[in-house]
């Protein structure tokens, strides 16, 4: 009855495939800002991934914080594990609906479907998670897209290629852009040139070109991944979070100026933004950027590090980018505090 009832409601909103006959063979990713159906999110219980129990619940409570903020303009989708569920239900709005999708950990950007049109069908354009070159734990995980479109009744479209959707960037009108150290890495593609990604890539956001720059490889668990640098907000349009003054010794720092000149040499409009230079946690591996924001219906929720000029020129770059959206900054530093934010937790279903 579920089933049914879940179809049903696929149906419902229009998701459901038609014949094959009636497909088009190319797929596209709509632009992230364009309006959504719902959004998906993961719930995290690993407790291999995750050992300190007390920090295990500040992630918990920084999920359904966010989680509970887009309800607030949008349907929220919680993927958990039905022994899960008594849990997490006392920490997320009566909005927030519990999906039984066993997770482990919580980056719904990288292990959730990337949802794509192939002619008027939507469908999951599928490139398969694997524990960003299995350095993670991730039985449950890897497992998340396909449960996703099991459940909407939605065909999987096999790209080819291992890797995350948190790792490239797409403006919805036929530009990417992207690290090398996040795909062209044997732990994800091995044996894959560089332009046999691309192409695969192309293919499956339905993008016709790509910007490269090389990253930084085996670093952090992701191969800085790009969304936590520099986001798409319209067409050819860019903002990128830069520090004031480059330490020239941090790979992280010499990686994004080179990301920045690649996308000049583009011909691209770039904002820059900031890092905050007085932040609530010091620790240098700290992931503290105003980039890896959310933009859902309506809205735009994004994260504060406790830097009242940082945060607040923050807030009015994404006011500029996104006008016309009520700008909801919260406290995440939990997620900082192991390499992600916002737009890392969450992925949209676009209407």
């Amino acid at each position: 009855m579920q089933r049914r009832a879940l179809l049903l409601g696929a149906a419902a909103l229009g998701l459901l495939n038609r014949s094959p006959a009636m497909a088009s063979p190319s797929l596209h990713v709509p632009p992230e800002e364009d309006r959504h159906a719902q959004t998906f999110m993961m719930w995290p219980v690993n407790r291999k991934v995750h050992p300190d129990g007390v920090f295990l619940d500040m992630l918990q409570d920084t999920i359904a914080d966010i989680a509970n903020a887009i309800a607030d303009f949008e349907p929220v989708v919680m993927l958990a594990a039905a022994a899960d569920h008594a849990k997490a239900r006392k920490r997320l709005s009566d909005r927030v609906a519990l999906w039984d999708i066993p997770t482990e950990d919580l980056w719904a950007r990288d292990a959730g479907p990337l949802f794509a049109y192939q002619g008027p069908d939507l469908v999951v354009s599928h490139i398969q998670f694997n524990g960003w070159g299995n350095r993670q734990v991730n039985k449950r995980d890897s497992q998340v897209a396909a449960r996703v479109a099991e459940q909407l009744g939605l065909r999987m479209v096999p790209s080819g290629l291992t890797g995350e959707a948190g790792g490239v960037e797409h403006d919805g009108h036929g530009l990417l852009m992207a690290h090398e150290s996040s795909w062209v890495n044997p732990n994800r593609n091995p044996g894959q040139s560089r332009a046999q990604i691309e192409e695969r890539l192309l293919t499956a956001y339905g993008a016709d070109k790509m910007i490269w720059s090389k990253g930084v490889y085996d670093q952090d668990i992701t191969d800085y991944h790009i969304d936590s640098l520099a986001r798409f907000t319209g067409p050819g349009r860019v903002l990128i979070n830069l520090p004031d003054e480059p330490d020239m010794d941090d790979p992280f720092h010499l990686a994004a100026l080179d990301t920045y000149d690649a996308l000049v040499a583009a011909g691209l409009q770039i904002d820059t933004i900031a890092e905050p230079n007085r932040r609530r946690i010091k620790a240098i591996d700290f992931v503290a950027s105003y980039a890896n924001y959310y933009a859902c219906n309506d809205a735009v929720i994004a994260a504060q590090f406790g830097d009242p000029e940082t945060d607040a020129a923050a807030k009015d770059a994404l006011i500029r980018h996104y006008p016309g959206r009520e700008i909801v900054m919260l406290n995440v530093d939990a997620l900082g505090e192991i390499g992600g934010g916002i737009h890392c937790a969450t992925q949209q279903m676009p209407a």
